[in-house]
C-alpha cells in the first residue's frame, strides 16, 4: 500500500534531499533512476506522512530499508536504531572508503545501517568507481 505524499511536501523533500538518497548518497542524476520516498518510521509502525519523517532514497536503499527501523551491528553484535537522516548528520556517521567506493560506518548506526540497506553492494560499488572516474562522486557534503 502506497500512501500519498503531496505536491508540496515532494517538492520541499526533492529540495532539501537534493535529488539524492539521504543514506548512500547516490544522486538521481548519477543512477539514472528516479528516487522514491521513504518513510522514516514506516507507516506501518505509526510513522507519519511528514516532512520530519519521510526521506528521498535509491530504489536499492529503500527496498533493502523496507519496513525496518532497527538493525545489529556487526562489530557490537547489539540492536540499534537505523540512521535517521532527517535528525543526525551523514557525515558523524559515516565516510567514504580511500577510492571512493564504499561507505565505512563511523559508529553503531551507520555500521548497521550499511548492513541492513546493503550499502555496498557489488553494482553500486562498480557504479561508484566510474562515477570517480568521471569526477561525479563523491558528492559534495
Amino acid at each position: 500500500m502506497s500512501t500519498y505524499i503531496s505536491e508540496s511536501l515532494r517538492n520541499l523533500i526533492a529540495e532539501s534531499d537534493r535529488q539524492r538518497c539521504c543514506y548512500c548518497l547516490t544522486s538521481e542524476a548519477n543512477s539514472g533512476i528516479p528516487m522514491s520516498y521513504d518513510h522514516i518510521q514506516p507507516v506501518s509502525k505509526g510513522g507519519e506522512t511528514s516532512f520530519k519523517n519521510v526521506c528521498l532514497a535509491c530504489r536499492s536503499c529503500n527496498e533493502f530499508k523496507s519496513d525496518a527501523t532497527e538493525a545489529v551491528d556487526p562489530v557490537t553484535g547489539e540492536t540499534v536504531p537505523l540512521f535517521n537522516p532527517r535528525t543526525q548528520n551523514w557525515y558523524e556517521h559515516f565516510a567514504w572508503s580511500y577510492d571512493s567506493t564504499k561507505i565505512e560506518g563511523l559508529t553503531n548506526i551507520g555500521r548497521a545501517t550499511i548492513v541492513r540497506l546493503r550499502m555496498n553492494n557489488s553494482v553500486i560499488v562498480a557504479a561508484r568507481r566510474r562515477w570517480a572516474i568521471s569526477g561525479w562522486h563523491p558528492p559534495a557534503n
